[in-house]
């Protein structure tokens, strides 16, 4: 029983921990991740904008100008965590076959265990990441990621 008391015991000065480096961490942030691929800014768009959609997340569109640019934010129903992603294809210069996409996301965390979970443990990136190399297997390309 002394055990438990003190895994127990353990465990709260964790979350407590956890909880107060949280809460000294800023509630928004900025991230922002690129892939080239060798396709058309066209044939990015649609499998970007697909691929978007079918995110758990509920988002709506504020600007939408294909086959450039994309921002969705999160809707309000959404209490814990909230931004916007703003979407840009860019052609290469020089090349009808070649693009970048970058992803920028302007969000905020609201619950310091989730911002520390989101910032240490997990990484603001991930779920940009997760989408860029989901495009990059679409088209059978390296998933080459780079930004901030």
């Amino acid at each position: 029983m002394k055990w438990v008391a003190i895994g127990v015991a353990g465990l709260a000065v964790l979350i407590v921990a956890i909880a107060a480096i949280g809460s000294m961490l800023p509630r928004n942030h900025r991230a922002s991740r690129s892939l080239r691929l060798h396709r058309s800014p066209d044939e990015v768009w649609a499998v970007v904008t697909e691929l978007a959609r079918a995110s758990d997340v509920p988002v709506e569109v504020v600007e939408s100008a294909p086959p450039h640019r994309l921002v969705t934010r999160v809707t309000e129903q959404e209490k814990n965590f909230g931004g916007t992603w703003t979407i840009a294809i860019a052609g290469e210069p020089g090349s009808t076959r070649a693009s970048v996409v970058t992803i920028t996301e302007d969000g905020w965390v609201a619950n310091p265990i989730f911002r520390f979970v989101s910032r240490v443990v997990i990484g603001h990136h991930a779920t940009m990441d997760g989408l860029l190399k989901q495009v990059a297997r679409k088209f059978s390309e390296p998933a080459v990621l780079s930004g901030e």
